[in-house]
């Protein structure tokens, strides 16, 4: 008989949360009981998960004893409270927000490329009981990156992202939407949730600045690719939010230790689980995000050489930035500790 699990998925009216519930169902995990959890303001709001209309229930009074997995995707300050109670309840949390990526007790996993750091962490009987997920532009990168480290040493990237306003939240997204329609109708623009306008435009700022002159997303990609793939990385981010709904865009220079050529990087891409590479160098022959929205893999195209450096690579990666970026990569890692570490549960 298979073992069910029972699961919290707290942030469960938000973005992430909606789509977690959507891939839930999709590869019918093992579900027994599903909790869904979000602050008071929604509270007795119904989602619907495998034809069962499931209550919202209040996080602050929720007992995560019952549970064995909790998926977190509800801000930062939310998590940093409620995860480490989830975890001294015995509950394995993997946590979308940036709070714990950092810390050294917590592994910060992108299954296809360092599941093997989750061996260490249970093997360690005071462990904190916490995974974290990477960064949406994180963890596309980090993706299309692996395969091509392992072969040749990266010792250097460069990468400029274009980021949808999904990846702020549905706010964003409505205002997107909201300064689209007014232009068109000759009405006042109003800027809630970015600091210009974003219709029609590209903001080179995604959260706060820090005293470097990056902003906090740029120092993500920085640090966080470091943990997950090599602390000898040297990486430069530029993070731009553009007028797209769903799926973040990565154009990324890469400098090796040794001679790669593009045609090696596109069948080292093309073996690489959760990598596919669509590259024809025609019109229409790569990825945008328009085409991506909803698909699980991360698409790779323009993979060319850079001879401006000594073995250099151009790539071109996107992803939608709602799945892999968060909700489908939670649900690989939760599928992962059903799979080989069911006893900790």
């Amino acid at each position: 008989m298979s073992v069910e699990y029972n699961i919290a998925i707290v942030g469960a009216t938000g973005n992430v949360g909606r789509e977690i519930i959507q891939i839930l169902e999709d590869k019918n995990f093992p579900v027994d009981q599903l909790f869904l959890l979000a602050s008071s303001r929604s509270k007795g709001q119904t989602i619907e998960f495998k034809g069962e209309k499931l209550l919202v229930e209040d996080l602050s009074e929720f007992d995560f004893s019952k549970t064995q997995i909790a998926l977190f995707s509800p801000g930062g300050k939310i998590s940093a409270e409620f995860a480490p109670k989830a975890a001294k309840a015995g509950c394995i949390v993997i946590d979308n927000t940036s709070h714990f990526r950092m810390k050294g007790d917590v592994p910060l996993i992108v299954p296809e490329v360092n599941a093997k750091d989750l061996e260490s962490f249970f093997n360690n009987d005071e462990r904190s009981n916490i995974i974290a997920n990477p960064n949406c532009s994180t963890i596309q990168m980090v993706l299309a990156l692996k395969p091509l480290h392992d072969k040749a040493i990266i010792n250097r990237v460069v990468v400029s992202t274009y980021q949808s306003v999904s990846g702020a939240g549905k706010d964003a997204m409505d205002e997107l939407f909201n300064q689209t329609k007014g232009i068109y109708s000759n009405n006042n623009i109003e800027k809630n949730k970015f600091t210009k306008q974003i219709a029609f435009n590209v903001i080179p700022h995604i959260d706060s600045f820090v005293e470097n002159g990056n902003t906090k997303e740029e120092e993500k990609m920085v640090n966080e690719t470091k943990k997950i793939i090599d602390e000898g990385i040297k990486l430069s981010a530029t993070c731009v939010r553009v007028p797209v709904f769903i799926g973040h865009a990565e154009s990324i220079n890469i400098e090796f230790d040794s001679p790669l050529s593009d045609k090696d990087a596109t069948e080292l891409l093309k073996n690489f689980d959760g990598v596919s590479v669509i590259d024809y160098r025609k019109d229409e022959g790569y990825i945008t995000p328009v085409e991506i929205a909803g698909e699980d893999k991360v698409y790779v195209s323009r993979i060319r050489n850079d001879y401006s450096v000594e073995n250099g690579l151009n790539i071109w990666v996107v992803a939608d930035n709602l799945r892999k970026g968060a909700a489908l990569n939670a649900v690989q890692i939760a599928e992962i500790l059903v799979q080989k570490y069911h006893s900790y549960l």
